[in-house]
Formats: structure tokens, C-alpha cells, sequence
């Protein structure tokens, strides 16, 4: 399997396309953020104030321009370690080479979390920001009132009507494919006669459904990650993204062949990564959240 090999590097555009298929966040991940030294966002904002009436007399109204950084530290830093001894690699013909443990963690512990970390903390910044989370009832009779509830309440917030994101349990999404309003005006059969009732998107909005485990308001992080106690369940979350900073600041995957390290005779497999979700505490009002 090579000596130092370096599968960040080797796996970097096959890590992208899996993080593009199954990380169901990644519509909110953040490009381009400026950093202040090695762990602090930078997230800049201007305010001006509006027009006044003009005078023919000449000359112009002069406001005042106000900027103000808001800083957010990063601390959701992760890692992890495998040792493999070199007789079990040759002996499962392969199975347990880099490969396959990066695309088995990754799948299963990896990306699993970010979904689960990120939403969890978009509960809990919104919730410290002040937003008022809604603990309504869901049924097939009211969902499409409250969705359309939320999408009121943030074009009176003046929130873009583009981009936004709907994350749904599968059983919310149930919810929706029987909506009665919903069923009464979707055509249910394509031209060869298949009926479609999934909902993927709903008016603008895209529609993204996420297992029920990573849909928690809390979870801890000890060891892997599991819903924290006391902690509820995310049922619909409504963001438009430009309400949070989503970044992965690093990942580092590793490969350590029998002779270049010392903690025997096996391949030491080493994954980190670091990042981090952050909701912009001025732009809440581009979040809604049922959850109980």
C-alpha cells in the first residue's frame, strides 16, 4: 500500500464527490470565508443609513457608514486513529486497506456527524439568537399551512426567496407525499404511467430529507456522536443559508506503512477534521424550526 502516503491528497476528488452525494448539509456550507489567525472567522457587516430629500441648491445628504466585524471561534476539531496489523491486511485480501476504511468511516461515522452537528447547532444558535422555535403538532392536514407559515414569515423578513432549504425527517416527509391540498394539485403520473409521490421540491424550495437520528437539538460528542439527554427532536428545519457560516477549515487523512512509525508492525490509518457552523445572530430571521 505505499510508505507515507498521504490519501487526503490521493482521495481528494473522491471524498468530494461522496461529500457532494451524502452530506445532506452541504447546501450550507460557506465558501470563501476570511479567517483572523488560525481558528477565528471573520464575518464583516456595513450599515447605512437610507435616503433623504434632495436640495436643488446643490450638494448632497452625507450618512453615516458603520462597519463591525463579528468573530466566531472554531472548536468543532475531531480525529481519529486506526492500527491495522499488516498479517490482517494481507489476510482479508485488501478489505482492511486505506480505501476501504476511509470510504467505511466516512459513511458511516464522518458524514453522518456533520449532518448531525450542523443542524444540531443551528437549534442552538437560533435559540440563543432568540428565535422562537415552533413545537406545533404535525399532521398531513396542517404541514403545508405551517411550511407556508414559515416562507410568510421570512418574505416579511425580507430573506431571498432563492436558495432556500427545507431539511425534513423521513416521516415529516411522509406527511407532505400525503398532504391532501398537496395531492390535489401535483400531477402524480409521468408520461409512462409511474406514479411520482415524492416531494423534492416545494414551491421554490428544495426539500431534503435526513434520517431521523440527525435531526436532534443536542447531541454528545465523547465518543462518535449520540442525542444528548434531555435533547429533542428536529422534526422540519426551514434556512436559507446565507443565516449561517458553514466552513470545513481542514482534513487531514493518513496512511502510515509498517516501518514509518513506531507503534508496531501494522499501518496506522489517522483522519481529522475541522470546522465548524455558526448561525449569523442578525439573519435568524432566515430560520424556522418545528421540533418537540
Amino acid at each position: 500500500m505505499g510508505n507515507n502516503v498521504n490519501y487526503a491528497t490521493i482521495f481528494e476528488g473522491q471524498l468530494a464527490q461522496k461529500y457532494s452525494r451524502e452530506l445532506l448539509t452541504g447546501g450550507l456550507t460557506t465558501p470563501n470565508v476570511n479567517f483572523l489567525g488560525g481558528n477565528t472567522i471573520k464575518i464583516p457587516f456595513l450599515t447605512l443609513n437610507g435616503y433623504r430629500n434632495h436640495s436643488r441648491d446643490g450638494g448632497f445628504n452625507r450618512q453615516n457608514v458603520r462597519n463591525r466585524n463579528l468573530t466566531r471561534v472554531l472548536t468543532h476539531d475531531r480525529d481519529v486513529e486506526f492500527f491495522v496489523d499488516s498479517m490482517d491486511v494481507d489476510e482479508t485480501n485488501q478489505v482492511l486497506a486505506a480505501v476501504n476504511l476511509t470510504n467505511v468511516f466516512e459513511t458511516e461515522h464522518a458524514i453522518p456527524e456533520v449532518d448531525a452537528y450542523r443542524l444540531s447547532k443551528i437549534y442552538q444558535d437560533f435559540k440563543a439568537a432568540g428565535g422562537e422555535v415552533d413545537n406545533s403538532a404535525l399532521n398531513r392536514e396542517n404541514i403545508l399551512e405551517i411550511f407556508d407559515g414559515y416562507m410568510q414569515q421570512m418574505d416579511e423578513e425580507e430573506v431571498p426567496q432563492e436558495g432556500r432549504i427545507l431539511f425534513v425527517t423521513p416521516a415529516v416527509n411522509k406527511l407532505l407525499s400525503q398532504s391532501a391540498e398537496l395531492n390535489r394539485i401535483m400531477n402524480v403520473i409521468d408520461q409512462d404511467a409511474r406514479i411520482k409521490r415524492s416531494v423534492r421540491m416545494l414551491d421554490e424550495v428544495q426539500v431534503v430529507v435526513v434520517p431521523t437520528s440527525r435531526m436532534r437539538s443536542a447531541y454528545d460528542f465523547s465518543d462518535g456522536f449520540v442525542p444528548a439527554a434531555g435533547s429533542g427532536q428536529i422534526h422540519m428545519m426551514l434556512v436559507h443559508p446565507s443565516s449561517v457560516i458553514a466552513v470545513n477549515k481542514h482534513s487531514y487523512i493518513k496512511l502510515w506503512a509498517p516501518g514509518t512509525h513506531t507503534v508496531g508492525d501494522g499501518y496506522l490509518y489517522q483522519n481529522r477534521q475541522y470546522g465548524d457552523l455558526f448561525v449569523i445572530d442578525t439573519r435568524v430571521g432566515g430560520i424556522a424550526i418545528n421540533a418537540g
